[in-house]
């Protein structure tokens, strides 16, 4: 199902259904400020898992929490001030920052790594609708490759603390309706534009040394 949004006057009632949906355990699909993601509700340990089946992603480090603002970072993640300043001038923008979790996090998220991927996107549709939920999204950068898979690729997680490729450009999508083909997505909100086809750049803040785990739209160093 697709509902359309007009991104400089969103209607509240669209979001309020998406809302609702993401509560009940739905997958929705959703334009960010690089190209389209699908997001679940952190709160659903059921929409966590399908949103992982879907993707076929084992390492973690593919999953992003989606924010509205820096104040939902600190209930997820450890963040101090040197982090904090930095995190403030790159955001909102298509930055992904490796945080370390607090207690519960890896609980919450059923996730093996103590750290988690946060950024907060430059864009309106899910602006608004973190901030109906009141909870930050469990998100993932929707590729053509999601179409009819529903196995975890082979292979283990790298714990290596190696970079993450590129996302081929020919695996990511421009208009909503493309996503249709995405078996599991429950619901595309659609802003009736087309994204570009960049990813974000995933910049680790878990130790004093920023790595470079995969360079995107967001320039570093800066």
């Amino acid at each position: 199902m697709i509902e359309y949004l007009v991104p400089t006057n969103i209607d509240d009632r669209i979001i309020r259904r998406a809302a609702a949906m993401l509560e009940d355990g739905a997958l929705v699909a959703l334009p960010t400020d690089t190209s389209w993601s699908i997001v679940c509700s952190i709160k659903s340990p059921s929409a966590i898992k399908n949103l992982r089946k879907l993707s076929g992603e084992r390492d973690e480090r593919h999953f992003t929490l989606l924010c509205s603002s820096i104040s939902q970072f600190v209930e997820v993640c450890k963040i101090d001030n040197t982090r904090f300043r930095l995190i403030n001038r790159l955001s909102p923008g298509p930055y992904v920052f490796i945080l370390n979790t607090l207690t519960g996090t890896c609980k919450t998220l059923d996730i093996r790594r103590k750290e988690a991927g946060v950024r907060i996107p430059g864009h309106q549709v899910p602006k608004r609708l973190i901030e109906t939920l009141k909870h930050p999204l469990y998100s993932i950068t929707a590729k053509r490759s999601m179409a009819g898979n529903n196995d975890w690729k082979t292979g283990t997680p790298d714990d290596s603390g190696a970079e993450l490729p590129p996302i081929p450009e020919d695996e990511l999508f421009e208009s909503g309706w493309e996503l249709e083909d995405i078996d599991g997505v429950d619901l595309i909100l659609d802003p009736g534009e087309e994204r570009e086809r960049i990813f974000s750049t995933i910049l680790d803040l878990c130790t004093d040394e920023i790595k470079v785990l995969r360079q995107g739209a967001g320039p570093w160093p800066i």
